[in-house]
């Protein structure tokens, strides 16, 4: 270690010209990132380009330690270190480049894919699936870059992952189901992040997250549901909201045989009229209406409200709200609603 110290204040130029080169490629490196970063930063918000920030934000660290890697680069170049050395260097530098440049990718990717999935109409979110396999592909890319680089034979490998394949497949054939039922349901798109389903089986909630094993369904109790990616794809699924989110809902009401049934119809749509102007999740075209149905019960006299609201959950508010209204229109016009009754009719066996 002396001797080596020794040597470099002996000879100082095998110190001062890489040491010279590197803060030189840097800062030189550093001015032009400066530029480069402060014209894309400054078209990005002229143009209002989401994408433009993602990428000033994605090129933000990794520069630096590209910048770094350049400048280590030519300082061995330009040292008089053995070929040896500067070869082994060359590859380790070009080596940390791959994977530093892989990861940005990946982030890159993420980020994308977030923008331009909340883009598309009718979307809300990216899947974590869909946010996977995106970076999945650039990191695959960026593996095959670096075994390239070290001169391991592609062709082979792939051959061996052919052959291993096989075996991985049938020891994960639950895994790789539910894998590829959730990409389908994530293409598809009948079945979208926020969208109300309900299953076949009862489940129902909104769908929070479709990863690459299961679904997440958020139930109206803020419970989560995980349901398996290969039961959702085989399961009969009612989306509340495709095509549309806004949606009929109804509300059935008694009131006594000796109500008027023409005052009943009349009372009941004035009052969903109004509350369709008033009550929020509660629209007011198509308009509301009011029928005499079900008609004659055993009890009373039923009528049924059918209106529109905004999105699934808000049915039960709305429904909440039109019932009290309902109650204090009824007692102001004298209209009563019944309680059960039964008539018992007895006959007799005979006179005693």
């Amino acid at each position: 270690m002396q001797g080596a110290l020794a040597r470099l204040m002996a000879e100082p130029e095998l110190w001062i010209d890489p040491v010279a080169v590197f803060a030189a490629t840097a800062l030189a490196a550093w001015l032009a990132r400066y530029v480069l970063l402060h014209a894309l930063r400054g078209w990005a918000k002229r143009v209002q380009s989401r994408p433009g920030m993602i990428l000033v934000e994605g090129l933000r660290v990794p520069t630096m330690v590209f910048i770094a890697i350049l400048a280590v680069h030519f300082a061995i170049q330009a040292s008089a270190l053995p070929d040896v050395v500067t070869s082994l260097g060359r590859k380790v530098l070009e080596g940390l480049w791959i994977v530093f440049f892989t990861a940005m990718c990946m982030r890159l990717a993420r980020d994308l894919a977030r923008h331009y999935g909340a883009a598309i109409p009718g979307a809300q979110r990216v899947t974590s699936l869909t946010q996977n396999l995106a970076q999945g592909t650039v990191l695959l890319v960026g593996a095959l870059g670096i075994l390239r680089l070290f001169g391991v034979g592609i062709a082979p490998l792939l051959t061996a992952l052919g052959v291993g394949g096989l075996a991985v497949a049938l020891a994960l054939q639950d895994t790789l189901s539910n894998l590829f039922a959730g990409f389908y349901v994530a293409v598809a798109r009948q079945v979208r992040l926020g969208d109300y389903i309900k299953l076949n089986t009862g489940e129902e909630g909104y769908v929070a997250d479709i990863t690459w094993r299961s679904t997440i369904i958020k139930s109206l109790a803020a419970n989560l549901i995980i349901v398996p990616n290969t039961k959702l794809a085989q399961a009969i699924v009612t989306n509340y909201h495709l095509p549309d989110k806004p949606m009929s809902a109804s509300l059935q009401v008694s009131v006594s045989y000796d109500a008027d049934p023409d005052a009943v119809l009349r009372a009941l749509l004035e009052v969903a009229v109004q509350g369709a102007r008033q009550i929020p999740g509660m629209l007011a075209e198509p308009a509301p209406s009011a029928a005499f149905d079900p008609g004659f019960g055993d009890s009373g006299m039923g009528f049924t409200v059918g209106f529109w609201v905004e999105e699934f959950a808000g049915q039960f508010a709305v429904r909440n709200e039109l019932r009290k209204r309902i109650l204090l229109r009824f007692r102001a016009d004298g209209i009563t609603i019944p309680f059960p009754t039964r008539t018992v009719r007895l006959e007799g066996q005979g006179k005693p």
